[in-house]
């Protein structure tokens, strides 16, 4: 008997020796990205901006390849219109294969848009969640002739959460493509909670600035944002859009255009759902936009659907959180939302067709 308790007795201070040992390597690695890093330029181009032209920009959150239509999120929570209650099951993509055609998909409907400027959010380099497939590169060997800059917001240790399929470890960001010169990038870090549990699971958010000359006084000013999803009240989405608000005051002088996810309702929209709104959504924080800066964007269908439960047109919750805002001298020509009936990502991309005024 003694010897059996001695064994287990050995067991268990293993056991904890290893768990220790784990917390601590997961806390040791924990860092916040470096906030005002200036970007590597990439492919850049030699082509001038002509202000005489109209040009398309898209934005398309492709959600590391994962989010086809029968996914669902672990981290996602929601309700029925019945009081049932959901959640998502995955926290990996279903496969390797699977991941792979998600971001084909995902690039060839860029690819069919042919805009001028493209931003993409939630790009994986090598992670386990996508199985290491370098996404980053897959979009840039189909975009030859366009300038490209990318933005870390999330480098994580290994995570063995949940324990039946562990996210692992991740190191994804995003993505802006130009067809035009870019004369530098800038990465600028988002508020996060201040909770380190939470921003472990959480993406670094920030958002990356592009610059393009358009005269000799003025700049077009592209910033691609990832904006914060897992906070309920908005609280840490509200800090976010008073740092957004600070750089857009900042530029009034040049030509702005901000594009991406961010995670707040950008127009009113009744789209058919069996569902209850979603914790997590919030309207957008006009009352915190710069008064001389508006929304763009469109309601022909949905930019988001709800991930707690794998898609079914009509059942999922869905909304717009993607789209633009745009400075008093960028007149707005067009804005489509693009229906991929959620193929390829739990988001669909949008088209915005504007003009620089003199």
């Amino acid at each position: 008997m003694k010897k059996v308790l001695k064994i287990i007795g050995i067991c268990l201070i293993s056991i904890i020796i290893i768990a220790l040992a784990y917390v601590s390597y997961v806390f040791i690695s924990y860092y916040r990205i470096e906030d005002n890093l200036e970007l590597d330029i990439e492919n850049n181009q030699a082509t001038n901006f002509d202000i005489s032209k109209t040009y398309t920009i898209s934005t398309y959150n492709i959600g590391f390849g994962a989010y086809e239509q029968n996914y669902s999120f672990f981290m996602d929570e929601g309700e029925m219109l019945d009081g049932t209650k959901t959640r998502g099951k995955h926290a990996r993509g279903l496969s390797k294969d699977n991941v792979i055609n998600n971001v084909n998909g995902a690039i060839n409907t860029i690819i069919d848009l042919n805009t001028d400027f493209a931003f993409f959010q939630e790009v994986d380099l090598k992670s386990s969640r996508s199985y290491k497939v370098n996404q980053a590169d897959m979009i840039k060997d189909k975009f030859e002739n366009y300038a490209f800059t990318f933005a870390i917001n999330y480098d994580s240790p290994y995570l063995m959460y949940p324990f039946n399929e562990p996210i692992g470890k991740s190191k994804s960001g995003i993505l802006t493509l130009s067809k035009y010169k870019i004369e530098d990038s800038l990465r600028i870090s988002f508020p996060l909670t201040g909770n380190t549990m939470s921003d472990l699971f959480d993406l670094d958010r920030c958002m990356m600035i592009d610059r393009i000359k358009v005269s000799e006084d003025k700049e077009l000013v592209l910033i691609n944002l990832h904006m914060s999803a897992y906070d309920e009240g908005g609280k840490v989405r509200q800090k976010q859009m008073e740092v957004l608000n600070k750089v857009l005051e900042k530029e009034m002088n040049n030509y702005v255009i901000v594009g991406g996810d961010f995670n707040q309702r950008l127009c009113e929209t009744n789209f058919p759902t069996t569902q209850k709104v979603g914790p997590w959504c919030q309207d957008f924080y006009t009352e915190l936009l710069n008064s001389n800066y508006h929304i763009a964007c469109a309601s022909n269908t949905s930019t988001c659907r709800c991930a707690d439960l794998e898609y079914e047109k009509g059942v999922n919750y869905e909304l717009v959180i993607d789209g633009f805002l745009i400075g008093p001298n960028v007149e707005l020509v067009s804005i489509t939302n693009i229906d991929t009936d959620y193929k390829y990502s739990d988001h669909n991309p949008v088209k915005m067709e504007f003009r620089l005024l003199p």
